[in-house]
Order: C-alpha cells, then sequence, then structure tokens
C-alpha cells in the first residue's frame, strides 16, 4: 500500500528528527519529514547547547546559520545548594574542541535545523502527523493526516520516531506503552530583567525540585524548572505562583530571577520514563532522541543525546542494507555509546530527590576541582567506537 514510496520517514522535526534527516537526504536517501507543528514554535526545552552539540552542528552544515543567530556563549554552568553555596562547572571541562557552550531558542534553532533538513533535500510537511501500521510484526505503511484533516497513505523502507517524550509512533504501535505516573512536572517560560551572571548557566536545588535560567540568543533568559507533581496540584497549577513558591526558595534564584518578569508563554509537561528505552519498537522503526531514551534535564545533555542518537541511527542506515542488518548495527553501538550517561545521570536524579544530599555534594566538589572535572565528564558521551 501507499499512494508514494520513500526510503525514510521520519515523525518529528526537532533535532533528533532532523539531524537525521539532514544525514540522510544528503547521502541521496528519499526522506520525508513529518511535524505535527508549524514551525517557528516554543518548546520545553533548558536551551543550553553544550559544546559537544557544536561538533555535531558542524557535521550537519548548521553552524553558520546558528552564529548568525548571535545565541550568547556560555562558559560555565553554576549550581547553587539550597543555601545558595555555588559550584562552577568551566564548559571547558566538558571534552570538547568548542570551549564555550551556546544558550539559542529552541524555536530558534529546531527552525534552523528543519531548513537544512529541505536545503539537503528531504521533503518537509508541517502540521501532518502519522500512524503506523504493520503485518506480521513487520513495518507496511504509515497514514498522515493534516491539521485540516486530509489523509494520504505512504510506504517506505523505515520509519524513525522521533517525537520525543510522546513516543508518537512507537505508542501506536505498543499496547503495553503508556507512561508511567509523573512524579515531577517540568515548566519553562522567558524572563526579562533577569540578574543571571553573564556567560553563566546558572543551576539552582530547592526543596520541591531543581530549575535553572541561562541567557538566550533574544537578550532573554530562559528558565526551565522541575517541580513534585503533588506541589503542582497543591499551588493550584498556576505555573507563576509555582516559580515563586518553590524555585524562588533558593536565595541565589531569588536574587537573580525574582524581579524578574515573565516574558513569554508558560509551557509545562509531566516528567515520565526517565532512562534507556528501546531504539527498536518493531520491525521496520527505528527511534532515536528522547523517543528512544530520556535523559534527566539536570544534565543540560539532552539535546546532544538526541543529535548523537541520530547520527548512529543514519550510519546504521547507511552502511547496512536490510532492516535486520541495520537494527542489529543501531542496537550494537546505541546502548554502549549512551549507558554511561544514563548511569550517571540517575545517580544525579538520586541526589535531587534529597536536598540536604544535594547540599553536601555541592559544597564537596566546590572544594576539589579534580572532582568537579569527573562530575563534567561523567555526563558526556561515551563513544564505544
Amino acid at each position: 500500500m501507499g499512494s508514494k514510496q520513500y526510503d525514510v520517514v521520519i515523525a518529528g522535526a526537532g533535532p533528533a528528527g532532523s539531524s537525521t534527516a539532514i544525514r540522510l537526504a544528503r547521502a541521496g536517501r528519499d526522506v520525508l519529514l513529518i511535524e505535527q507543528k508549524k514551525f517557528p514554535r516554543e518548546k520545553l526545552c533548558g536551551e543550553f547547547i553544550s559544546p559537544e552539540c557544536l561538533e555535531r552542528f558542524e557535521e550537519l552544515d548548521v553552524l553558520p546559520a546558528i552564529d548568525q543567530a548571535n545565541p550568547p556563549s556560555l562558559s560555565k554552568t553554576v549550581f547553587y545548594s539550597r543555601s545558595g553555596h555555588p559550584l562552577p562547572i568551566l564548559a571547558e571541562w566538558l571534552g570538547s574542541d568548542h570551549e564555550n557552550a551556546i544558550g539559542i531558542s529552541r524555536s530558534r534553532l529546531d527552525e534552523l535545523l528543519l531548513e537544512r533538513a529541505r536545503d539537503a533535500g528531504a521533503e518537509i510537511r508541517e502540521e501532518t502527523t502519522g500512524h503506523p501500521y504493520l503485518a506480521d510484526g513487520k513495518l507496511e505503511y504509515i497514514s498522515l493526516k493534516t491539521h485540516d484533516g486530509r489523509a494520504e497513505t505512504v510506504a517506505c523502507g523505515i520509519a524513525i520516531d522521533a517525537t520525543g517524550r510522546t513516543r508518537g509512533l512507537s505508542r501506536a504501535i505498543d499496547s503495553n506503552g503508556k507512561p508511567h505516573r509523573a512524579e515531577h512536572v517540568a515548566f519553562k517560560t522567558h524572563l526579562a530583567d533577569a540578574k543571571v551572571e553573564k556567560g553563566a548557566c546558572e543551576l539552582y536545588v530547592y526543596p520541591e525540585g531543581y530549575g535553572g535560567s541561562s541567557e538566550v540568543e533574544t537578550g532573554l533568559h530562559n528558565m526551565c524548572f522541575i517541580v513534585k507533581a503533588e506541589t503542582v496540584k497543591h499551588l493550584g497549577n498556576d505555573p507563576e505562583r509555582i516559580w515563586r513558591e518553590t524555585m524562588l526558595k533558593n536565595p541565589r534564584a531569588n536574587e537573580a530571577l525574582g524581579s524578574a518578569t515573565v516574558s513569554g508563554e508558560w509551557l509545562a509537561v509531566p516528567i515520565t520514563d526517565l532512562g534507556i528505552g528501546d531504539p527498536v519498537p518493531a520491525k521496520g522503526l527505528l527511534s532515536v532522541g528522547d523517543a528512544a531514551s530520556f535523559i534527566d534535564p539536570f544534565t543540560g545533555s539532552g539535546i546532544a543525546l538526541a543529535l548523537e542518537s541520530s547520527r548512529l541511527a543514519a550510519e546504521a542506515i547507511l552502511e547496512n542494507k536490510s532492516f535486520d542488518t541495520i537494527a542489529a548495527a543501531y542496537r550494537r553501538i546505541y546502548d554502549p555509546t549512551l549507558r554511561r550517561r544514563m548511569r550517571f545521570s540517575s545517580y544525579i536524579r538520586f541526589v535531587g530527590k534529597s536536598g540536604w544530599v544535594a547540599d553536601r555534594l555541592i559544597w564537596l566538589l566546590s572544594r576539589n576541582e579534580r572532582l568537579r572535572k569527573l562530575a563534567a565528564a561523567g555526563t558526556r558521551l561515551n563513544d564505544a567506537r
């Protein structure tokens, strides 16, 4: 079945989906990239782009366009304990040819990556969703539907789920794919007149969770934070009230953000299903980015994970012929490449849940630069090849 045949159909035009499309399209594959939203659009994200991401953007030939957006350079991340004690981590310790991170809004970054995918030769369809259909456990075709109700069926050799935590394609074929009940909720907006240290990404620990802020290319500051779901309910699901009565309990957060004003829409999503998932959910289907594995936002490396998994998936497709060999190649390198980072992230998440442990750890690391460097390296990718 299918009115048109593609080599690859990718669902989701975030960093994982668009970067996969770029790699495959410029290698001569016939790629369809579908996206539920119309770009530009806001996305819940810390909007901290670590130095290793810049290496991938160079490979994708999108770094010049990103540089033209004039994103601020971020030379360090500073963690603040519940009492406001600082713990600086330099960006140069993250192991990259690029010494500094940058701050850029997801609305701009994702738009630039989508434009690059189009230039590379991928067919782009925004405001379109896809539903996969299987026969005998194998992907047969994908049904597309646009926002105005038009439908089409397309065939493809491989589909890629890059829909993020929603796992749009994977959950459509997995009867057990419902997410677990969320213990935390993440919020994001942009602030004007924040007093965050210039060139720094600041992260704050407080009794109900953790969050942070850093400048983006518009001159505003991204603010992204996580709070216990029970606290969100108790505070009436009011984002600004939740922010002021939780995050601003941290004295440094209150100093830097207390007099700032909200200058953008509030976004909120439940945090579920952290950890490594299945990069090959079904025969004919691969998953990349958050759709495959969701790393704790506290590590500031979600986009790096998306870019790396998309690289691994694209290389597996380009270097192998049958889906079985593609899947085997992708699984073989995916797990060892990412597992160390995910395991270290779980340790950080455990520490973050216990405020006094976080306070003690911040105090200890702040007194020992060597330990700080090791901690920074633990959140970076471990390339197994």
